[in-house]
């Protein structure tokens, strides 16, 4: 009789042992489980907050501001694109040089203008305008004093009309860096006016 009740009293001990083990099984993977959700529930979120910083970014400028940036961007390509046809197609030596002199400005001032727009998740024009690209394939047909008299009134009416679109983005526009970059660029622009006025006096 006793060693009936002690085997009954081992085996209880056994069963009791197990649901103990079974129990801390599934808690252990409860645990887990919640853990994980937290984890992607976090990773969901910053991914969010990301989305939504970009959409923040374009959503902060003014019609002002993307005007400004898509016309800069056109006029900027159509300086280097014009500039390198008259370094490479006069044979006027101030031409040449107003020509290199546009190249390597705009192609500064286009590349800043890019790294904002990355910055800023804004997409410039990759390409100018039907009217632009009219006036570039008219002046590559030209040649002679007929290029460079083309060329520096397009540079001097160009210019004067970039220099009024600067000065108003720099004093109307909304985005801060956007206006900077106006701002910085003025004294540029207003050298290449200068610059062009006289080239465009020493070929008439």
């Amino acid at each position: 009789m006793k060693k009936t009740i002690v085997t009954l009293f081992a085996a209880a001990l056994l069963v009791a042992c197990n649901k103990k083990e079974t129990s801390a099984t599934v808690d252990h993977s409860s645990d887990h489980m919640e853990t994980s959700a937290q984890d992607e529930s976090a990773t969901t979120g910053t991914d969010s907050l990301t989305t939504i910083d970009n959409s923040a970014s374009v959503a902060q400028l003014s019609d002002q501001d993307k005007k400004f940036a898509d016309a800069a961007a056109k006029g900027g390509m159509m300086e280097v694109m014009a500039g390198k046809l008259a370094a490479d197609l006069s044979t006027n030596t101030t031409v040449k040089t107003l020509g290199e002199m546009m190249v390597k400005d705009h192609t500064k001032a286009n590349d800043e203008l890019k790294q904002w727009a990355s910055k800023n998740a804004y997409t410039l024009p990759a390409k100018i305008d039907a009217d632009q690209q009219k006036k570039y394939d008219e002046l590559k047909a030209k040649k002679g004093a007929e290029f460079d008299r083309m060329y520096t009134d397009l540079m001097v009416a160009d210019h004067q009309k970039t220099i009024a679109d600067f000065k108003k983005e720099a004093g109307e526009g909304s985005e801060s860096t956007l206006k900077s970059f106006a701002s910085k660029t003025l004294p540029a622009l207003e050298h290449h006016l200068m610059e062009s006025q006289k080239a465009q006096k020493a070929v008439k």
